[in-house]
């Protein structure tokens, strides 16, 4: 199971990193077509939902790696009792957060799917479907806030306290110079 949920975020981020690499062909595409004078129609809109589809995807590979900004100069001079009942705590209220945001998501693209909703673009391109890719990296976020949240409550470090931790002993490795 550690094995295919580690191979879920890592497809997330490929799938995020594939998303950046299609805004990065629809701007080279308009610049040239520029150069030859033709435009690329909806580019402008493509663009944005890869955009929506890399942040998305991003979320859970990031979450994962222990990439996402964390504050923790109050947190590090807690007991560590007190600490892993508010990672605990942090956890199951992310986990409920992002389970709400995942189902909205979700739920938004089925009802855009229903009501046969489109862009305003030069191509009238069905909501649903840059909606799908959003619903999709939401649910993979939900499920590896879940994941740590699980693994706290067996009494393991999150994957994210485990790279604080690394990054910890390199600074201090390094005499406090990063």
């Amino acid at each position: 199971m550690r094995k295919l949920l580690n191979n879920t975020y890592l497809a997330s981020g490929y799938l995020s990193g594939l998303s950046i690499l299609m805004i990065t062909l629809l701007i080279v595409a308009q610049v040239v077509g520029r150069l030859f004078g033709f435009i690329v129609p909806s580019a402008e809109d493509f663009a944005v939902y890869s955009l929506a589809s890399a942040t998305f995807f991003g979320l859970a590979y990031t979450f994962h790696e222990g990439g996402h900004i964390r504050v923790t100069l109050a947190i590090k001079s807690l007991p560590p009792k007190v600490r892993r009942f508010q990672e605990g705590a942090i956890l199951i209220f992310a986990t409920l957060l992002t389970a709400f945001m995942a189902f909205y998501m979700v739920h938004l693209a089925w009802e855009s799917y229903e009501f046969e909703e489109v862009s305003y673009g030069y191509i009238p391109i069905p909501l649903w479907m840059p909606q799908v890719p959003v619903a999709l990296g939401s649910i993979m976020f939900a499920i590896a806030v879940a994941d740590d949240l699980i693994c706290m409550l067996m009494g393991k470090a999150p994957k994210y306290m485990q790279h604080e931790d690394e990054e910890l002993s390199l600074d201090n490795d390094l005499g406090g110079e990063v």
